[in-house]
């Protein structure tokens, strides 16, 4: 089910996962004092020293809200005598989606849908009584406030063995999206990867849950295993990178979502 994150991560690559390699690599030193925003053909750009970064792949980095490029600006300014792009998320997801490019749009929305139909929410565990309980409690009601928005239905299945949801189901979940920009899609599908479901993904966009429910629901099985087992320091780390890029995608979704209304 996440074969879609695999044809994402190359764009990643090109945008932002390559920060995942900077452990190795020499970081470049800040080149710029001023930061600023600026108007730019189709809107908005962040200015260092009066010139606009390009991304990794030598694209102009524009985007329609002036808001999106004021939350770079500042991830800019807060650089210190290097530039760790680690500690940018925003860009990160601007470059990937500029990356990406319109081209990719219907592939990358369709692919949500995909995941959408080998959800997390809906493969549930057949012991311990605790954790099928916690499942159902914070995995349920989600399903339940999709089906009533959308006026469809879902079909959990316990295992892993592969369970097909209703056509009707994931076509209403494809028609959600089409509104969707390629910044937004971008970013929901940062949030898929991140959390596992694509259904939470959209939960979120449809405002039918916040960003701390779809956080929670998404480590309901990680959490269970904590209590149990306790914390490795490593998990954690990984975990806290998780969050901050969870919640650049977040930012970057409600900051479309504003400039829409």
């Amino acid at each position: 089910m996440r074969e879609f994150l695999e044809e994402a991560d190359a764009h990643r690559d090109d945008g932002y996962g390559r920060a995942q390699h900077l452990n190795k690599v020499e970081l470049p030193r800040r080149f710029y004092q001023q930061v600023g925003v600026g108007s730019a053909p189709g809107g908005f750009a962040v200015t260092l020293d009066g010139k606009s970064p390009r991304t990794p792949g030598g694209k102009p980095v524009t985007v329609p809200q002036r808001i999106v490029a004021e939350a770079m600006a500042l991830e800019w300014a807060a650089q210190g005598e290097f530039i760790d792009p680690r500690t940018m998320p925003v860009t990160r997801l601007v470059n990937s989606a500029i990356e990406a490019g319109e081209d990719r749009l219907p592939a990358l929305r369709d692919e949500i849908v995909k995941f959408s139909g080998n959800d997390l929410l809906l493969y549930r565990a057949d012991t311990p009584r605790e954790l099928i309980a916690e499942q159902e409690r914070e995995w349920d009601a989600v399903l339940v406030k999709l089906a009533r928005h959308f006026g469809i239905g879902f079909q959990p299945t316990i295992g892993i063995m592969h369970q097909s949801q209703p056509r009707p189901t994931l076509d209403r979940l494809a028609a959600s999206l089409a509104t969707c920009d390629v910044l937004e899609i971008v970013a929901l599908n940062s949030l898929t990867g991140i959390t596992g479901s694509g259904l939470l993904a959209i939960a979120l966009r449809e405002g039918l849950i916040d960003a701390e429910a779809v956080w929670v629901a998404a480590h309901v099985d990680e959490d269970f295993n904590i209590r149990l087992w306790g914390e490795v320091e490593e998990a954690r780390e990984r975990r806290e990178k998780r969050r901050l890029d969870f919640d650049a995608a977040v930012r970057v979704l409600e900051f479309v979502n504003s400039a829409k209304a």
